[in-house]
């Protein structure tokens, strides 16, 4: 599976942004998806998840302000992420899991990566 992340940009605080994560492959809908970020200096956190049943999870800092989905026709994966914060300032990674395991939010958990997209909230 080879994911390609997109949709990033610079937004002033309280703006939205909508992120893409393209996925080649046939079994993607069977994969959870998630979205992890890494700010200058941090590890790498958990965002979102998404299972093939739609079952999703969030991380709490971004609950009732970030929505995952997935199109699985269209191989897709979307974070739509409202009342941004500067602290929601990183770059922002999709990610597979094809383990068809509950939800994880460990980063070593998924197998498959994109190369990242910035995401930049000004104050």
């Amino acid at each position: 599976v080879q994911l390609q992340a997109s949709g990033g940009g610079l937004v002033q605080a309280g703006g939205s942004l909508r992120l893409s994560c393209a996925a080649s492959g046939r079994t993607f809908s069977w994969y959870t998806m998630g979205w992890f970020r890494q700010a200058p200096g941090k590890e790498r956190e958990f965002v979102a998840a998404i299972k093939w049943s739609a079952t999703t999870d969030y991380a709490d800092s971004v609950k009732g302000r970030f929505t995952i989905s997935r199109d699985n026709a269209k191989n897709t994966l979307y974070l739509q992420m409202n009342s941004l914060k500067p602290e929601d300032t990183a770059v922002y990674y999709c990610a597979a899991d094809s383990s068809r395991a509950p939800i994880r939010v460990g980063a070593r958990s998924y197998d498959y990566w994109g190369q990242g997209t910035q995401v930049t909230v000004s104050s």
